[in-house]
């Protein structure tokens, strides 16, 4: 009898494991897909910093250029650091 409760009990706890990983996947999807858009930014911020001083242009006005694109990002410092950004 305890090895048929046990069993029991067993197989409620596996069938109610398997709701949980799949919103635990689903949870980590969005958080990937939300680390993959912030780094884009972050790239996008660079990639136009590096064209401006490409450009000719001065560093102090590329390094503002940055600074207001990196704005609401998850970086560290005003130049949109990433060294030390977090996950």
């Amino acid at each position: 009898m305890r090895i048929v409760i046990a069993t029991l009990l067993a197989a409620c706890a596996l069938s109610l494991q398997a709701p949980i990983q799949a919103q635990e996947k689903a949870a980590d999807k969005g958080h990937l897909k939300e680390l993959i858009e912030q780094h884009k930014a972050i790239a996008a911020a660079h990639q136009a910093a590096a064209q401006c001083l490409a450009e000719g242009k001065k560093e102090e006005a590329c390094h503002e250029q940055l600074s207001k694109a990196c704005r609401g990002l998850p970086t560290i410092g005003k130049l949109c650091g990433m060294s030390k950004h977090r996950h």
